[in-house]
Formats: structure tokens, sequence, C-alpha cells
């Protein structure tokens, strides 16, 4: 019960900001209307795969309407330049829509929670506001318990068929630090545990840690643990931190404690039926819902 009762509070929190500007929409036309994708960004051309199918499912649901991308980390975004690939920050997306002519604009998040790089898109977006007629930033992908729900029962779908029954699986979750909706992956994990007694979730930068689940992993006596990024992209997090052979990834550090790993090399937003939430989040928010 707290955790539903947390979860909710973090949801009022985060979006309390900007819910006023839930009213409803006119149709889109494609030379006013325009959604934007945001997203923390990849260099790895294998983890872009996630991106590429994100823009697949997004131009099929909404057709009418100009799609285009705004990458926040500023690292990705000057590693990417020095290959003559351009990806504009959310300001400088926002910008670019005005001076094109949009009037109103959809942000979609591809954030997995309403964490700390979230809420600074909240704020450019607020920035942004009077350039529009309407602008308004649709939630990430675990918006709701309902979400979070789902979303853990198609990934446990997606555990490769041929795990026995004594083999764990542990899914990497980014974390938030401090911030108040580091809560969710906790909630995320209770129903992962909740679901399968073999399976667990573990964040690189929040809670649960590691070294959490570890001592269930050995209380069990585990053997091999399957690994599987819950991240929207399996990149740098997943192919260093997760399945990497430096002392410090999960992979070693399991192998020390007599793990056998075997990473599963695909981000969430590779999976059809997880991008669909996101998309649902960005269709009630077109509504007006």
């Amino acid at each position: 019960m707290k955790i539903f009762m947390i979860f909710a509070l973090i949801t009022v929190l985060s979006f309390g900001l900007f819910a006023e500007e839930q009213s409803s929409t006119q149709k889109g036309t494609k030379n006013m209307d325009a959604i934007l994708l945001v997203t923390f960004g990849t260099s790895d051309p294998e983890a872009k795969k996630a991106f590429v199918n994100i823009e697949k499912l997004a131009r099929a649901k909404f057709p009418v309407y100009e799609i285009r991308w705004a990458y926040t980390s500023e690292m990705i975004r000057r590693n990417l330049a020095k290959k003559g690939e351009i990806l504009l920050s959310p300001e400088e997306a926002l910008l670019k829509l005005k001076e094109d002519g949009f009037k109103n604009v959809y942000a979609q998040s591809l954030h997995i929670i309403p964490g700390e790089e979230f809420h600074q898109v909240v704020a450019t977006v607020v920035k942004f506001k009077k350039d529009f007629d309407k602008l308004i930033i649709s939630p990430p992908l675990l918006n709701s318990m309902a979400d979070v729900k789902k979303s853990v029962k198609l990934m446990l779908s997606k555990v490769p068929t041929e795990r026995k029954k004594e083999d764990a699986v542990l899914f990497m979750g980014h974390g938030s630090g401090k911030h108040p909706s580091d809560m969710i992956y906790v909630a995320a994990a209770y129903e992962i545990e909740k679901s399968d007694g073999n399976a667990f979730l573990a964040t690189v930068e929040g809670n649960p840690t590691l070294d959490d689940v570890l001592a269930g992993l050995k209380g069990k006596k585990v053997r091999k643990a399957y690994l599987l990024p819950f991240m929207s992209v399996a990149g740098d997090h997943a192919k260093n931190d997760m399945a990497g052979s430096e002392p410090d990834s999960w992979k070693s550090i399991l192998a020390k404690n007599g793990i056998e790993s075997a990473p599963v090399m695909k981000g969430m937003a590779e999976y059809d039926e997880i991008v669909e939430i996101w998309l649902e989040h960005l269709e009630k928010t077109i509504k007006g819902l």
C-alpha cells in the first residue's frame, strides 16, 4: 500500500506543473502540428535501432504530424556532431519548430520515469510555451502503477525461452539517485519479484542496488542469470555496466559470486508493445485526456 501511495504522490508532483494544459486539441494538420520525441540519446549504432523502431511506430500512429527528435545529452550530441550527425537539444529543437512555423507541438518524453532529466525538459517546455498555440509534454513510460505492471509483464515475457526454472532474471534500470521518482524502480522491482520469484531489478545509479539483489541471488543458490536492460536502449550502460568485462560490471560481479551471466542486448524500445505505452500517453495528451 505504501508503494502505491508514494507512486501517486510522485505522479501528482511530476505533472502538477502543466496538468492545466491538458485541454482539448484540434485535429492535427501537417503544416501546423508536430511531435517532438525527447530522449537522452545514444551514439551507439546498434542501440539506435530502438529509436528507429519508435519513429516507425509513431509515424504509423500519427501520420499527419511532423516528427522530430531532441537529445538531452550534450556529450552525445557533441560526439555525433564530430561524425557529421547533427542532433538538437530540446531547446534548439523547439526554437527550430517555432522558426518553421509550427503552432501546436507535443513533446513526448522517452524517459522511463519522471526523474531529474525529465523535469529539466519540463522546464524547457514551460520556457517556450508562449511561442506556440499549444506546447504540451507527454509523460514518460512509467506514469502510473498500471504502466509499471504492464511494462513488467511485457518485459518478463521477453526473457529467452531457453531459461530454466532455476535460472534468475536480472533487469538493469538506470536509477535516479536521490530524486523521489527513484521509488518507481522500487515499485517495478516489487512487481517483478511478485510475478516471478527468481526475477529481480536493480539500478546503476539509484535503488534497488545490485548489492540489494545479490543477497537474494545467493540465498536462492542461483548459478545462472539472464541480464536485460530496463532502459529504452541497449547502449553504454548495457554494454559496459551490465555486460562488460571490466571488474565492476554486473557480469563480472556476478561471476565473482559464482553466477554465470547471459546478457540480452535489446533495449525496451525495441519491443513494439513497450513503445505502444509511450504512444498511448502521447495519444491521450493530444486528445487532452
